[in-house]
């Protein structure tokens, strides 16, 4: 899983002149001691921090719906299908394979995760898997990585009889790495944060998750820590 830093717009003060312009107020930037007024070296007044902390304990999340930030996700198919379940407040551009035919790459787990207990509907269990037919996770590894091998002959084969990008794809598995551009709101990627790292997501999403939260708390870190707290 891997999330890069691309872009952002604004700061934890356009959260708080977001919330302040209700009553036509607007805050400024305390300087540092022995600073001028650069953002670089300076920070928000107390009464901006909680503020924030107000608006974020309340629910009031349109002021932090104004910063947008944009990452690269390059992860697995399964992954990005679950993470594009998360709607409100994003926006996606996708490497295309109706356009591209580079050779894919694959994505090998580390560890086989048993089924969960029967109770759960969902998720995995915890350790490895280990069952009479598929012992350790060698056991595991040979099945699979014969399955990924013949889909990249398959798509290899189909691209070389001169079949469309568009269609050869059509054999390429979920494991497949796909790389897309995503701009969201700080409120919108708060939430998917939230959402996935909770102990019940799945395991590769929440390192995903995690990536994102190392790259944005620097860039908002009075806001982040008030929305993920």
């Amino acid at each position: 899983m891997k999330a890069e830093y691309i872009d952002h717009l604004g700061t934890d003060l356009t959260v708080v002149n977001a919330a302040r312009v209700s009553f036509d107020k607007e805050s400024q930037w305390v300087p540092a001691e022995d600073d001028d007024f650069m953002v670089a070296g300076a920070e928000l007044s107390e009464k901006d921090k909680r503020l924030i902390s107000y608006l974020a304990r309340h629910g009031h999340w349109t002021p932090f719906s104004h910063p947008q930030i944009t990452l690269r996700y390059t992860v697995p198919i399964f992954v990005a299908r679950q993470e594009f379940k998360h709607i409100v407040g994003f926006t996606r551009n996708e490497v295309s394979r109706r356009y591209v035919d580079h050779p894919p790459e694959f994505f090998k787990p580390d560890v086989w995760r048993p089924r969960p207990d029967k109770s759960m509907k969902q998720g995995s269990g915890t350790g490895a898997v280990k069952v009479p037919t598929l012992r350790d996770h060698g056991a595991c590894i040979q099945p699979y990585d014969y399955a990924i091998e013949a889909a990249q002959r398959a798509y290899t084969a189909l691209l070389e009889a001169g079949v469309a990008p568009e269609q050869a794809r059509m054999v390429l598995p979920q494991a497949m790495y796909t790389s897309y551009y995503i701009t969201g709101s700080l409120a919108a990627f708060a939430r998917f944060y939230r959402q996935r790292t909770d102990s019940h997501a799945q395991e590769e999403i929440r390192q995903l998750a995690y990536q994102v939260g190392r790259i944005i708390q620097p860039l908002f870190p009075e806001s982040w820590e008030a929305l993920t707290q």
